[in-house]
């Protein structure tokens, strides 16, 4: 039965009722926020391409912990800034490497905040490289041992959830043996299961001092054009012990998201990439945008597509609007 007798509009007149019948909700819940931590004491260093975002002390990392804790965000990710590097990104598993003693410090001062260890050794190594590169390419196998290294030391530090971002084959796997072997049989992996080798990663190389001094990292991330191979990738994560996975970058792979999110009775993370975040920064600042509904419209289209949680940068401006209305 069609117009005059059904009319659509009439659920669309206002706010309330708008409000009501909404079928997709942001939730303070949803979030989880990115952080980069370096050596030093009271250090505070903006990054250049994602305003508003910032290197951190461990000393000031916390205070913004408990900040973000008060906003109602349950989880944060680190990313580190070692004080050296090396061919092997030994500091990645290093029993006091800068993601170990921001781990401890935080969670001794913000315990009820989850923390998330990014699992990779791209922010570690020398060549910038997420492994342990021989003749120009990185080696699968040798990689296994040194990220479920780095995820063994990353639990004892105090993280709550272990997230491998490398993209090696076989790493959930690797990980979840070693914490089991060692007690941690509560960690959850969350792990990036379609990650593509993106041009939306560019800001964080920056935030990270991560990019790579060679080549690309095609031959491990996942190539654009596809996205039954990613169906594949979360499958075989879901079958070595993923207990979330996660879509990477969110906004151009929403049809990945959806496709999971109908395949999979898994939580599935999409995070919401520096690119994506830094083109609506910079649209604002010239007057083109209105950020605050490009930010919501971008954070409502990723949730809409299936995702649970998301990794944003527009966390904390999100929890603050979300408090403003209660």
């Amino acid at each position: 039965m069609g117009f005059p007798i059904n009319r659509m509009r009439r659920l669309r007149k206002n706010e309330n009722l708008r409000r009501m019948v909404r079928e997709t909700k942001i939730s303070v819940d949803d979030l989880i926020y990115p952080l980069f931590v370096r050596p030093g004491k009271n250090i505070k260093v903006e990054i250049s391409s994602m305003p508003g975002n910032y290197q951190w002390s461990v000393d000031l990392l916390v205070k913004e912990c408990e900040e973000i804790f008060k906003l109602g965000i349950p989880a944060v990710i680190l990313f580190g800034i070692p004080e050296s590097k090396d061919e092997l990104g030994s500091e990645a598993y290093s029993e006091n490497g800068i993601v170990q003693r921001a781990l401890r410090a935080i969670k001794k001062e913000v315990p009820d905040l989850i923390l998330i260890a990014d699992v990779c050794l791209c922010e570690y190594t020398s060549h910038g490289h997420c492994g342990v590169v021989e003749n120009g390419y990185v080696n699968n196998d040798k990689t296994l041992e040194l990220l479920a290294k780095s995820a063994l030391s990353f639990a004892e530090a105090g993280a709550d959830i272990v997230a491998p971002s490398d993209m090696m084959d076989g790493r959930v796997k690797a990980i979840r043996e070693i914490l089991d072997r060692n007690g941690f049989f509560n960690i959850p992996i969350m792990a990036y299961s379609a990650k593509y080798a993106s041009s939306f990663y560019g800001p964080f190389r920056e935030a990270a001092e991560s990019a790579p001094k060679f080549g690309d990292r095609k031959s491990y991330q996942m190539d654009p054009p596809n996205a039954r191979e990613a169906l594949r990738e979360i499958e075989l994560d879901i079958e070595e012990g993923a207990d979330i996975i996660m879509v990477k970058p969110a906004l151009s792979y929403l049809d990945i998201i959806s496709k999971a999110r109908e395949r999979f009775n898994v939580p599935i993370a999409a995070y919401n990439v520096s690119g994506e975040f830094s083109m609506v920064k910079a649209a604002s600042r010239l007057g083109w945008i209105d950020e605050e509904k490009i930010m919501y419209e971008i954070l409502i289209s990723i949730k809409r597509a299936g995702a649970d949680l998301i990794l944003t940068y527009f966390a904390k401006d999100i929890a603050k609007k979300l408090k403003s209305k209660n």
